[in-house]
């Protein structure tokens, strides 16, 4: 049966089909698309070639690791990444620290997620390190990404322990409130954060934390969707093959946490593209002098 539609009509209705048409489209291009090794570390290295030099919870060589003395430090260094670890207060504040226990860092008692976030920020997380940094409080992830944004570095941010959809969602509008989508890469070994991350956020560039590498880990990368993979000297050594393959896939390689120059020597030789040191400052004038061409 044809249906019979006024002269006045069909303007109407065919103003309604093209917004119809044009707003799914529009939807679509308004999710900004994903984000790759190469767009977060520059080409990926070669054997021999120099890697980038994250900062292990900051400059923890000259100031207390996961403070913002350390973080500045490292910001206002040659290096590309500072390196910091993000753990939920019970309140559900994420809080840079490392440990699950407060003690060795701090004059506080206890784990981090049996305290709130404003019992956290009365700690000293510096005396432990020297007296002049006495009174050094632990920051916020929000305190951290305030100062990365006045910088030209990038982050790599490890999520300890699982994370929720939920309290995902909080750190990718804390990135996004900062503008620092392109500069913030989350990590984490726990496979239920990695998936959570995966759902809630799956074009933010993420990286899977392993301490043992497989002779192909290209298929587990891409079931996470990771623009990564992130291990120990051993492990790469153990399997240089899934150096190759991971750079034919197009993803990034990084050793964690490389302090000494046989290690440094050693991953370059495997092109790793990237090596988080307690020890940048060194690091860095490292790969200056045995660079080739010098």
């Amino acid at each position: 049966m044809r249906v019979r539609v006024s002269k006045r009509l069909a303007p109407l209705i065919g103003a309604v089909t093209a917004v119809a048409v044009l707003v799914p489209l529009l939807i679509v291009s308004s999710v900004p698309g994903s984000v790759s090794a190469t767009d977060v570390f520059g080409a990926l290295r070669t054997p021999g070639e120099g890697a980038f030099i994250a900062g292990h919870r900051g400059d923890r060589a000259a100031a207390p690791e996961n403070t913002m003395p350390a973080f500045e430090l490292a910001m206002a260094s040659e290096m590309d990444f500072v390196e910091t670890d993000v753990q939920l207060t019970s309140d559900g504040v994420p809080v840079l620290f490392h440990d699950v226990d407060l003690k060795r860092t701090t004059n506080g008692r206890g784990r981090v997620a049996e305290h709130t976030a404003a019992q956290i920020a009365t700690l000293d997380a510096g005396s432990w390190y020297g007296s002049v940094y006495a009174g050094t409080r632990i920051p916020t992830l929000e305190e951290f990404f305030a100062t990365l944004r006045t910088s030209h570095k990038k982050a790599l941010v490890e999520l300890k322990f699982g994370w929720s959809p939920d309290q995902l969602r909080g750190v990718i509008d804390a990135i996004e409130r900062h503008d620092l989508r392109s500069r913030v890469v989350l990590q984490s070994f726990s496979i239920e954060t990695l998936l959570n991350l995966q759902a809630v956020a799956p074009t933010y560039p993420r990286i899977m934390l392993v301490r043992e590498l497989s002779a192909d880990p290209v298929p587990m990368a891409k079931r996470f969707g990771v623009i990564g993979v992130a291990t120990t000297a051993r492990s790469v050594a153990a399997a240089p093959g899934a150096v190759n393959l991971l750079h034919e896939a197009g993803f990034g390689v990084i050793c964690y946490t490389l302090n000494t120059q046989e290690t440094w020597a050693e991953v370059r030789q495997l092109g790793i593209d990237g090596i988080i040191t307690d020890t940048p400052s060194e690091l860095d004038s490292w790969l200056a002098a045995t660079s080739s061409g010098t």
